[in-house]
């Protein structure tokens, strides 16, 4: 089939390497203009971009798709199918009926789940058992279109949301090819989806990674892997910030109460604090250290044990690497 594919970030990538080496006649690439990046401002060009460029494809990089000199561009470009994955605009009603099988999109849920930009990082936050990747029909609803086809797969005890996008990344781009044919011989039936099941997935802030260390210690740890590699989970650390990178949930109730109580006695012994559980001790609380990680006593008195972290200003590091350059005493407090 002859393709426009339109996309910008590594999420993109593959799906386009399996198109050219599929087959298929790529006849142009679309995607965002170059940004610049750092503190020099250079122009760097998209993960996409430069995919495109190494196989000699011609590049589109229009500031608004919607644009009546960027829809005549387009038109120079005829083909009989656009793909799109995470390309970042919104494509016109016009744009949208231009080829002949229409505009369909890679979109990385089990649709209709997870509508909006980030169904990858909130699939994991969330805690779900299970994530996967739709290909849709496009239409003029935010990811509304019909399901054509759907791979579902799950979840690893440690996934990230980093190594759940290189996952669904590469089974879109498969699953785009095993689709295409049976797009082109009008054997595969749309789906349409149950817009009452459907959850909108908006773009993660920066605030987001923020714990809040009243939350139940399976959620905290469900947040750090999600926001992992960005925004990453973050706490207060007396007058820095300390990011969280892995993290376990302590099984242990017996051991849980016999530590709360331990640095219940250390924190009456240093002054008192807001926000206590039943044993007074205060939610964020270091409740015990030892070589390798550090507890910390979390909402619902669940207990979290501290794998991985970066301070501000330093490096990626294991818990234990920190302790040794930096002395965290059962009950002292993260804010």
């Amino acid at each position: 089939m002859k393709v426009v594919f339109m996309g910008t970030p590594d999420f993109a990538v593959p799906a386009l390497k399996k198109l050219i080496e599929a087959g298929h006649e790529v006849v142009a690439v679309v995607t965002q203009p170059d940004r610049a990046v750092g503190r020099s401002g250079e122009l760097r060009p998209c993960p996409v971009k430069t995919c495109a460029l190494s196989y000699d494809l011609p590049v589109l990089q229009p500031e608004r798709i919607k644009r009546a000199e960027a829809v005549e561009e387009l038109k120079k470009y005829p083909a009989d199918i656009f793909v799109v994955a995470a390309f970042g605009q919104i494509l016109s009603e016009e744009i949208l009926h231009m080829p002949k099988y229409g505009c369909i999109n890679i979109h990385a849920s089990l649709l209709p789940k997870y509508r909006g930009a980030a169904p990858i990082q909130w699939a994991v936050i969330n805690g779900d058992e299970t994530a996967g990747v739709t290909i849709m029909r496009m239409e003029k609803g935010l990811d509304t279109g019909d399901m054509l086809a759907v791979k579902e797969i799950a979840l690893k005890p440690k996934e990230t949301g980093e190594s759940l996008f290189d996952t669904l990344s590469e089974l879109g781009a498969q699953l785009l090819i095993e689709t295409l044919p049976g797009i082109e011989a009008g054997e595969i039936v749309p789906v349409k989806q149950d817009d009452e099941k459907s959850t909108y997935a908006r773009m993660l802030t920066k605030e987001d990674g923020r714990i809040d260390w009243s939350k139940p210690a399976k959620e905290i740890e469900c947040l750090i892997r999600g926001c992992n590699s960005w925004p990453s989970a973050y706490t207060g650390y007396g007058k820095k910030t300390l990011k969280i990178w892995d993290a376990d949930v302590c099984a242990d109730d017996t051991e849980a109460g016999n530590n709360v109580g331990t640095a219940a006695k250390s924190e009456n012994d240093g002054g008192a604090a807001a926000e206590s559980g039943s044993n007074g001790v205060t939610v964020g609380t270091v409740i015990s250290v030892n070589n390798d990680s550090f507890t910390v006593l979390c909402g619902g008195q669940t207990l979290l044990s501290v794998k991985e972290v970066q301070l501000e200003g330093k490096r990626r590091m294991t818990s234990g690497e920190f302790l040794r350059g930096c002395r965290i005493a059962a009950g002292e407090s993260f804010s």
